[in-house]
């Protein structure tokens, strides 16, 4: 109706919040109950490929070329492509359905790695400590304040890449961390790299070796995997402007595991699911936003049929 939604006593959707609820006004909203996340983002991208099938089933009269279909776990871990078979597969080109709101249409993302990171401090008695006690605690909120703060997710948007840490739990005797680091630009990103190990490497100069820190990359940005088989984009935008959608090409600020089958050799950009704040307890998805994608999945079939 355009006011705000309850989830539950403690917590609402509020348009102050979030404004993309003007855009709502009159739609039919699926949301949380408040306590746990809604789990749209891959829930409604199985609902249009499924919706698509169903259709596709239901009219066999219809022309199209093979199409294959696939799903993968663990993709919010990193892990969604680590045993899929492209060969096996047998397509040339494809489509993850995941993520935001209607008409998104994807190719860039976030180039990303982890770091760990092991602090071994030295625990005396704190009455005789001067000189000889090193809180690792301490060293590892000094480790975190020598990063960029403007590099930090809060105060990033559009290609600006971040560290972000995710796990920080010791004592004085040791203390582990975790960061994730993003950038689409593949220099910025090894550069941002660069800065980490170089801020453990003057602490460890400072306070003799106490620091490990391991980095390791996760997936890497499929533009330029992609942008060679433009047409696949040109065929998504186009379907989705035939049916009246809005295309809205811009860079994904997270992952995908289009990028990482993009890397193995099967082109895949990423088309909107239709939900708003993923990972949450304020996830919600608009009901036409995934009859759109079903829609959609099935005039990019009619269209690559005339195309390939």
């Amino acid at each position: 109706k355009g006011s705000d939604i309850k989830l539950n006593d403690a917590y609402s959707l509020t348009v102050k919040e979030f404004p993309f609820l003007n855009k709502l006004i009159g739609e039919d909203i699926i949301t949380t109950d408040g306590t746990t996340l809604l789990g749209a983002d891959d829930k409604s991208g199985i609902t249009i490929i499924m919706g698509m099938v169903e259709y596709l089933r239901d009219h066999p009269q219809m022309q199209h070329g093979t199409i294959k279909i696939g799903f993968t776990p663990d993709e919010e871990i990193g892990r969604g492509a680590d045993r899929f078979d492209v060969k096996k597969f047998g397509a040339d080109f494809a489509y993850t359905i995941d993520g935001g709101e209607i008409g998104e249409l994807e190719y860039e993302n976030f180039n990303a790695a982890s770091a760990k990171i092991e602090i071994q401090g030295k625990n005396v008695h704190p009455g005789t400590a001067k000189n000889i006690m090193i809180n690792s605690l301490r060293v590892a909120n000094e480790l975190d304040g020598m990063l960029p703060v403007e590099q930090k997710p809060e105060y990033t948007e559009g290609y600006e890449g971040f560290f972000l840490l995710t796990h920080l739990n010791g004592e004085v005797d040791h203390t582990s961390m975790s960061y994730i680091i993003r950038d689409h630009s593949a220099e910025k990103f090894e550069q941002k790299k660069t800065l980490l190990q170089s801020a453990v490497d003057f602490l460890n100069g400072k306070y003799g070796n106490i620091i490990t820190l391991s980095i390791k990359d996760s997936y890497y940005n499929m533009r330029g995997q992609i942008e060679p088989h433009i047409e696949i984009i040109d065929l998504a935008k186009e379907s989705m402007e035939e049916i009246g959608i809005t295309p809205i090409i811009h860079p994904i600020r997270g992952g995908t595991d289009g990028a990482r089958l993009s890397f193995m050799g099967l082109p895949c950009p990423n088309i909107f699911a239709g939900g708003f704040n993923f990972h949450g307890r304020f996830e919600c998805i608009p009901v036409s936003s995934i009859h759109k994608g079903i829609d959609l999945l099935i005039r990019i079939i009619e269209n690559a049929a005339q195309r390939f």
